[in-house]
């Protein structure tokens, strides 16, 4: 299949809460703020957002392969408290060929110590993590390059 133009930014867990869940940790941005922000970008890059929330690891997976069978340009996975336990998602990174940056708002590594081992960075084209929602728009600054 031909690459699109389409970047998937899949997100897990509790980001649904974003601008309410600690946002001393978080920021105050709401993740329909961090849609808004790549949408624009996006739209000067030549690329569309396909922007999706799950609190359930299944619909992650789903949407990776999804991202791989329609050609998507690369995938922006914010893979939340998944990232710290999900073999699943690291071998659906493995399976697919489109490009997938790991993001984070916060720096797992300034956080507890069980934040500290990412299971999806082995799998992953790069890790971008401890700006806030700037994070986003940096992967997708990224993929616009690949």
């Amino acid at each position: 299949m031909a690459e699109t133009s389409t970047v998937y930014v899949l997100n897990g867990p509790n980001l649904n809460l974003l601008g309410l869940r600690e946002p001393e940790i978080y920021g105050s941005d709401t993740l329909d703020d961090i849609a808004a922000a790549l949408e624009d970008q996006a739209r000067g890059l030549g690329l569309e957002i396909e922007l999706r929330q799950s609190n359930h690891e299944g619909h992650l997976i789903d949407w990776l392969h999804e991202a791989n069978a329609e050609g998507a340009k690369g995938v922006i996975l914010n893979a939340a408290a998944f990232t710290h336990t999900s073999v699943a998602l690291h071998d659906a990174i493995k399976a697919i060929t489109v490009p997938v940056i790991e993001v984070h708002l916060s720096n797992p590594h300034k956080r507890e110590e069980f934040r500290h081992k990412s299971f999806i960075a082995s799998a992953a084209r790069g890790t971008i993590a401890g700006f806030g929602a700037l994070s986003y728009t940096l992967a997708l600054d990224a993929i616009a390059r690949f």
